[in-house]
């Protein structure tokens, strides 16, 4: 069975003056461990998410000004790629600190959920008694509501953490090609 053919690579096309626009001017690390200008990450992260997320993306650097010693396509290219592999180890994090926070609130939610839950029992009565009645019926809602944080983390909140996750992760691997605009 012959192998199917890689579809093409969506392309991302930045055109700048030249290539430290790409990196923030304000971080003082070298090149290559340089963050990325915010709004160049902010351009390249709304246009891989226009694309699916398997398929292939690259990065097209347009630049007027090359600088001297010829293109910096390494360089560019090891900056990009450190920058989005960075997020994606700050992602991951992320995602393991949400999911501490949904154990923790579980675990308080269901000990809360409990305690509503006994002391309702325990205001017994045969719901004749509108106090009661009431006051049985508090006591379970709330305890419910305790349960609202959890439940929105598991069933909701991971879900968009982990597809930029996906994200960062293709972009650390994307190709970057350095050219001069013509």
């Amino acid at each position: 069975m012959p192998d199917k053919p890689k579809p093409p690579a969506h392309k991302i096309e930045l055109n700048l003056r030249e290539v430290g626009q790409l990196f923030n001017t304000m971080d003082p690390a070298p090149f290559p461990e340089k963050d990325l200008d915010s709004d160049a990450e902010e351009f390249i992260l709304s246009w891989v998410g226009e694309f699916p997320v398997n398929a292939p993306v690259s990065l097209v650097v347009h630049v007027a000004e090359l600088p001297p010693g010829g293109t910096p396509q390494a360089t560019v290219e090891q900056g990009v790629h450190h920058y989005f592999a960075y997020r994606a180890r700050m992602n991951r994090m992320e995602l393991r600190r949400l999911f501490n926070d949904g154990q923790k609130s579980l675990l308080i939610g269901l000990a809360f959920l409990s305690a509503c839950l006994t002391a309702s029992h325990a205001i017994g009565g045969d719901g004749s008694a509108t106090f009661r009645s009431i006051a049985r019926e508090s006591l379970t809602i709330a305890g419910w509501v305790a349960m609202w944080r959890p439940m929105q983390i598991y069933l909701y909140d991971w879900w968009p953490v982990r597809r930029r996750g996906k994200l960062y992760q293709k972009l650390s691997r994307m190709h970057v090609d350095v050219r001069k605009k013509t």
